[in-house]
């Protein structure tokens, strides 16, 4: 996975436009809860395209940013340096004292595994993720990593893709199999359910979570733009699906065209459907101690069912 995004950080900006509109959808669900966090944490922060956000929203927090790719994050200080060198730069935002702290500071950034994090336990009042989740193939594994991170009552928030993603890409291969005969195999990731989403976080240890999704759709003029779109974006479709039938990769692609084809619409353009999950949750006060002793809190002391005397 850092190969695949390592090759593909120059080209990124050709398809940022998706992500950009979903990091402002998540801004303004935002806005709807109050919150003041002092360390923020963007997991998967890519080019670093929404870490100027999050600090004009929250000026007097310290923003961090995390993502697997070098040359993602390349691209990220760079855009940093860029931004501190017009005097645009974010650090605008803050009071003089908090500027002067971090003028010397410089970008902050790391190279890390969303679901391996190098910090320690409780550091972030909130964790942002925008459509990243659905590159790990175990999100019941990451949500409990960042639940580690964040404070007590802090705030998850994320975007992510669901099943209906790329419905139609599926489809135009699977009447490419059909047409060549080949046995049917997956040509795009799994993307998980909105519910199962939010079973997972109540097992991790949040608690309230709030899921919803929307369908978007992305026309392309002809089957080459889109298959172009989809390799900038990342790990799908899989090409090398077929070299174990030894299939003749352009016939297939060949197919795959003609199938996308016939899905043009009346205005002659050919649709490609992305369902993005949003979701937020606070991190659950805890029951437990990590030698599984259960913790009683003073407030919670003679809350209990009232006896009939």
């Amino acid at each position: 996975m850092r190969e695949i995004f390592d090759g593909r950080a120059d080209a990124f900006d050709e398809v940022a436009f998706l992500p950009c509109e979903i990091a402002e959808r998540m801004r303004e669900r935002l806005e709807y809860i109050k919150v003041a966090p002092v360390r923020v944490l963007d997991a998967a922060c890519g080019v670093g395209a929404d870490l100027a956000g999050l600090r004009e929203l929250f000026a007097e927090a310290s923003v961090t940013g995390v993502d697997i790719s070098s040359a993602m994050l390349a691209r990220a200080r760079a855009a940093e340096a860029a931004d501190d060198d017009s005097g645009a730069g974010w650090r605008r935002f803050l009071p003089s004292t908090l500027a002067k702290a971090f003028g010397a500071r410089g970008p902050q950034l790391a190279q890390a595994d969303f679901s391996a994090l190098p910090f320690a336990s409780d550091a972030f009042e909130l964790l942002w993720s925008n459509l990243a989740l659905h590159w790990h193939a175990h999100p019941d594994l990451v949500f409990p990593e960042w639940q580690r991170v964040l404070k007590v009552n802090g705030l998850l928030m994320f975007s992510t893709f669901g099943p209906d993603t790329l419905r139609e890409l599926r489809a135009a291969y699977r009447e490419a199999e059909r047409t060549l005969g080949l046995a049917p195999v997956p040509h795009t990731i799994e993307f998980v359910d909105m519910h199962d989403l939010g079973d997972m976080l109540v097992e991790s240890g949040f608690e309230i979570p709030v899921m919803d999704q929307e369908v978007l759709t992305i026309t392309y003029k002809s089957p080459e733009s889109l298959f172009a779109d989809v390799t900038r974006w990342g790990a799908y479709p899989f090409e090398r699906a077929y070299e174990a039938a030894r299939a003749d990769p352009q016939a297939v692609r060949g197919a795959v065209n003609q199938a996308l084809e016939a899905l043009r619409r009346d205005d002659g353009t050919i649709p490609l459907t992305f369902e993005v999950i949003y979701g937020h949750a606070w991190k659950a006060v805890p029951r437990m101690t990590p030698e599984g002793h259960g913790i009683v809190r003073l407030e919670d002391i003679g809350r209990g069912p009232k006896r009939n005397r």
